[in-house]
């Protein structure tokens, strides 16, 4: 029994190193992957290796075709689509429910987040871990927060496609989102529920525009209707 307990901690490590190169797209849509040299550049044997693919397969992240290989799968514009779903149904109730009362720790910690939100040269990577921040704690305030990790387990595509529309916009992004956010809190701190519930909906809504442009850019990021095998090229893997 305790033999056995280094090999689930590998596979949990293996598998959270996975998906986060992949939702951070240092592993981007479409790219190959290799048992061997995933183990390789982890340190550890291929089972643990495998075992976080087959973990990433069932989250959508990861395809698996016999006799060709492993893929990181291209960003599914209906798991997008339904993640953004469950999100706005989430947060958009959860503002229903903010106490007249609000806790003040929670509200100067969101403040805080605002104001990193709009540090100078903001890395996009930094920001996009603000953004999550900041979210969870609406959630916080509502009460709700422990509905945030069910949010997380479903938005792998939307995460990838958030990303991808960070880097669409560049330097404006987090000026933009920061904007909203800003938007989104003076509502909530005002206890105007109905304008909170507006500026929340067309904030997350806004991802939907992104991914049509880059779609449109660059359709390979994006899984197609016709089920078609990808072709093994390079292995990526990251330095």
């Amino acid at each position: 029994m305790t033999g056995s307990r280094p090999q689930r901690t590998n596979r949990r490590v293996v598998y959270e190193t996975l998906r986060r190169k992949v939702l951070t797209l240092q592993l981007p849509p479409g790219a190959a992957l290799s048992e061997n040299e995933l183990a390789a550049a982890l340190g550890v044997s291929r089972t643990p290796v495998r075992e976080g693919l087959i973990l990433l397969a069932e989250e959508g992240l990861v395809q698996v075709f016999p006799q060709v290989g492993s893929f990181v799968s291209r960003v599914d514009p209906e798991r997008v689509a339904d993640a953004q779903f469950l999100r706005e149904a989430v947060e958009l109730a959860a503002l229903e429910d903010l106490p007249a009362q609000l806790d003040q720790s929670v509200v100067a910690e969101l403040r805080a987040n605002l104001d990193r939100q709009r540090a100078p040269g903001i890395d996009l990577e930094e920001f996009f871990t603000l953004d999550e921040e900041f979210h969870q704690g609406l959630l916080r305030l509502s009460g709700h927060a422990r509905s945030w990790s069910t949010v997380v387990s479903a938005k792998g595509h939307l995460d990838r496609a958030r990303r991808l529309g960070l880097q669409l916009h560049e330097a404006e992004s987090a000026g933009v989102f920061a904007g909203q956010h800003e938007e989104i809190f003076a509502a909530v701190t005002d206890g105007d529920v109905p304008r909170a519930r507006r500026t929340m909906r067309a904030h997350l809504r806004a991802v939907f525009d992104d991914v049509e442009r880059i779609r449109a850019r660059s359709p390979e990021l994006f899984a197609t209707d016709n089920g078609a095998v990808p072709v093994r090229r390079n292995v990526v893997v990251w330095e």
